[in-house]
């Protein structure tokens, strides 16, 4: 279009504008049998096509609410209030779930503290980690908006993370329980007393000049010098897996299986109360010392294996606690 046309495009549409306020609507009065202007005629007219609509869509909602909203109108406005609701309760739902891990986290550690109690291993970071995993990928909800979908996703992040770690600790509590289980049988098994009165020296396990030989020799057990008669009791639960004489310098002797690779002997006895196969308790009375096969003088010989390998007995006498200071503590705690 040339400059030209333009500007007479331009006046023509003023001249339309114009024209359009110059017109002018009369009507005729029967009283004065005479036209009259109509005055503010395009205001009037405005005016009551916006009163006219109103009117009809007050009468459209009336129909569509009295037929069961049909058109969806109302509907509309409840899902828009529904899904405010739901946002503003996701949020409350991802702040709860960040409340429960901080619980979480305090009750992973009262767990290692359990666990180092039951002599297992704590679980540190990196182990947390590789068992739980860190974030499994965002999760996607494509038919949500932006905001929407994003609030989802990272409450179903967070829960799914808090999932596993509850799994973990669950795990945990169960193998606690278990180490527990299996410790309480374990330290009953244990040999951890002294089994007869008398004193005996610390440095009597290892090499050593035989007191009736004269010679060198490796003394794999514990000499309690005490005398003949003393009451000898078992220092764990356990089987009796030999109870007689033996020809060697031994004489009579008493041998029991704790389980868990321990076992224990008793030596020089004068009275063996126990036979083979016999179930015993820590405490309870299986011979009597003596002074039978090779020795100088009354005592006990006591020797204690850990899967076959002899091991110093004072190592596992606790407190020097005996036979009966343990059953008097025993029955006193019961």
């Amino acid at each position: 279009m040339q400059s030209g046309e333009t500007c007479e495009y331009r006046v023509a549409q003023a001249s339309e504008v114009s024209v359009f306020k110059k017109l002018r609507f009369f009507y005729f009065s029967d009283k004065t049998l005479g036209f009259h202007e109509v005055r503010f005629f395009l205001a009037k007219t405005i005016g009551s096509a916006f009163v006219l609509g109103v009117g009809m869509f007050g009468v459209l909602f009336f129909l569509n609410y009295a037929l069961g909203d049909p058109l969806g109108i109302t509907r509309t406005t409840a899902i828009v209030a529904e899904n405010k609701y739901l946002k503003d309760q996701i949020r409350l739902l991802t702040q709860k779930a960040a409340a429960v891990q901080q619980n979480i986290d305090e009750l992973a550690e009262k767990n290692n503290v359990l666990r180092l109690m039951v002599d297992l291993g704590k679980i540190d970071g990196d182990t947390k980690q590789a068992a739980i995993g860190g974030s499994v990928g965002t999760a996607s909800f494509p038919f949500l908006s932006n905001e929407a979908g994003s609030l989802l996703a990272t409450s179903h992040d967070l829960l799914s993370q808090l999932e596993r770690e509850v799994q973990l600790q669950k795990k945990s509590y169960e193998e606690i329980t278990k180490r527990y289980e299996y410790n309480k049988t374990f330290f009953m098994h244990l040999p951890a007393i002294k089994p007869c009165e008398g004193t005996y020296s610390i440095n009597g396990f290892g090499m050593r000049i035989h007191p009736v030989l004269g010679v060198w020799r490796m003394h794999e057990g514990l000499d309690i010098i005490t005398d003949v008669g003393t009451p000898v009791s078992a220092t764990g639960d356990a089987t009796v897996t030999f109870a007689g004489r033996t020809v060697s310098g031994y004489g009579a002797v008493v041998e029991l299986d704790h389980g868990y690779g321990y076992t224990t002997l008793y030596a020089h006895l004068s009275q063996i109360l126990v036979r083979v196969g016999q179930k015993v308790k820590r405490g309870e009375l299986i011979a009597r010392s003596g002074r039978s096969g090779l020795v100088s003088g009354p005592h006990l010989h006591y020797e204690v294996q850990l899967n076959g390998r002899k091991l110093n007995p004072v190592d596992y006498f606790f407190d020097d606690i005996d036979a009966a200071r343990y059953r008097a503590q025993l029955a006193s705690s019961q």
